[in-house]
């Protein structure tokens, strides 16, 4: 059975993602800053049927637990096939740019973008040890650089200066591990689930958490034909993004 990680997947989008790809036949680990947390969300989808699926503690910005979570998840059978950086937080608003606390920048940059740097390092050696590894990197359409260049896009007025730019380092992270993975089975991509009603944003989006969870999980069940370093978002015409 194929195993994958999930990182701040006790709720939300990354809850749907995990729900989607235990009906699909993977074994699945909760990551879950709050343990107890991750293990509520674990007895809800074993009340829907989905048992194979366990919580492991880990917060992405605590090298130590990622170690941790990395130990148990190793010794349970040594192999990982799929990470998925889902774990973000938005930060303090507003966040404009002539304005913005440096500290708060710093909080969103330490989740956002150097937490997924140390899961992703931490977990390569299992990930490599499968046939066709991948990695997801949750994303959004406000690390875009190209659609906050356009004045005609729908959400050209959300600057944020420590989340949207969080994102676009992510993105930026990205490409550059894609490009050093070219030449083996890896493939890595960001994923933005588009405008989704979620706590980050009052439940405001458009799209549901359900819908962007099994959009995520698509690029985590792609084929070896695949694409990998590439930017993809439901709400693109032919789900591609822009840098």
């Amino acid at each position: 059975m194929k195993t994958v990680l999930i990182t701040g997947a006790n709720k939300s989008i990354g809850y749907e993602t995990a729900k989607y790809l235990a009906a699909q036949g993977y074994y699945i680990y909760i990551g879950s800053r709050d343990i107890n947390r991750g293990q509520q969300a674990v007895t809800q989808l074993q009340k829907e049927g989905y048992t194979s699926v366990e919580a492991v503690q880990l917060d992405v910005t605590d090298a130590s637990s990622v170690q941790k979570a990395k130990a148990y998840i190793e010794s349970k059978g040594g192999v990982l096939d799929v990470l998925i950086n889902n774990a973000g937080i938005l930060g303090q608003m507003p966040q404009q740019a002539g304005s913005v606390a440096t500290e708060n920048v710093k909080e969103v940059f330490e989740t956002n973008f150097f937490g997924v740097i140390t899961v992703t390092v931490a977990f390569l050696d299992l990930l490599k040890k499968a046939a066709q590894p991948r990695i997801v990197n949750v994303t959004s359409g406000l690390g875009s650089l190209t659609l906050h260049s356009d004045p005609a896009w729908s959400y050209y007025a959300y600057k944020t200066a420590a989340y949207g730019t969080s994102k676009t380092a992510l993105n930026a992270y990205t490409v550059v591990l894609a490009y050093e993975l070219r030449d083996t089975a890896f493939k890595v991509n960001a994923v933005d689930p588009g405008y989704t009603a979620t706590d980050f944003n009052e439940h405001r989006g458009p799209r549901n958490v359900a819908d962007s969870g099994v959009f995520i999980a698509k690029y985590a069940l792609l084929d070896a034909d695949g694409p990998t370093g590439k930017f993809f978002s439901p709400e693109i015409a032919g789900e591609e993004s822009p840098w």
